[in-house]
């Protein structure tokens, strides 16, 4: 697969998942080819997934004294608060990826267990769409299909605040709060913990990188946004990740 690579660094919530979007919607349209991007989170956010309630499992009271936003993905899955990590979208025929879920999660989890392997950790697949290392989830991933093609994103977490994640879920009462958090530990993993030091984003994003090219089988070239990626993401942040009818599903 000939794959093109596009660092965005970080940025907030509607930016990334605005460009995402964006990405899969050129790529449907022919304009662009297969596009691996990585970036990060600035602020910290929380983001739902597309079925989700606005309040089923966020606090939202407690997200706006923290000034974490909340951002629906187009996506599925549940509530993911973003903060220490890398994250990567990946826009691709689904003829190349699998035209089954089960298939094409498992085959782009190879490139996430190819980067886990040169961070220096051993990663497996966990169906149906998780990796693990040492029987824990280090990574989460989601992926929605349009015109022939998908945008699959999830992350690598490089470090893990569960305390500050579950001051901004919603948990029914104290004592679950603390049973969650408990068993969250054990079946939740970091980088910083497996490796017993921090991981640097920029020193994940070159294992990310050549993790993807090993999968891709070739290496990756640069991406050169075209003009209209700008504005098409643009529009999609005011139109949807911005708006509150979007957000709030109202």
């Amino acid at each position: 697969m000939k794959l093109s690579l596009y660092k965005t660094g970080k940025q907030p919530a509607a930016v990334n998942m605005a460009l995402d979007q964006a990405l899969l919607e050129l790529h449907a349209r022919g304009a662009i080819g297969p596009v691996l991007r990585l970036y990060g989170w600035e602020p910290s956010a929380l983001t739902i997934g597309y079925s989700q309630h606005w309040n089923e499992d966020v606090d939202q009271d407690a997200c706006a004294r923290h000034g974490v936003p909340v951002v629906r993905r187009t996506t599925g899955g549940g509530a993911v608060f973003h903060d220490n990590e890398i994250t990567y979208s990946l826009v691709a025929p689904a003829a190349l990826l699998g035209e089954n879920i089960l298939e094409s999660f498992r085959n782009v989890s190879r490139a996430l267990v190819a980067a886990l392997r040169i961070m220096g950790l051993g990663a497996e697949f966990a169906p149906l769409n998780d990796i693990t290392v040492n029987g824990k989830k280090i990574s989460g991933n989601a992926q929605v299909r349009h015109k022939g093609s998908i945008l699959q994103h999830g992350t690598i977490l490089l470090g893990l605040d569960l305390d500050k994640m579950f001051s901004l879920l919603r948990v029914p009462d104290d004592k679950l709060k603390r049973k969650n958090l408990a068993a969250a530990r054990d079946r939740v993993t970091s980088a910083q913990e497996e490796l017993g030091r921090p991981v640097l984003f920029e020193d994940a994003a070159a294992a990310m990188s050549e993790g993807f090219s090993e999968w891709a089988g070739a290496a990756l070239s640069s991406f050169d946004p075209p003009a209209e990626l700008t504005a098409l993401a643009g529009e999609i942040q005011r139109s949807k990740f911005d708006a509150t009818q979007w957000n709030q599903r109202l």
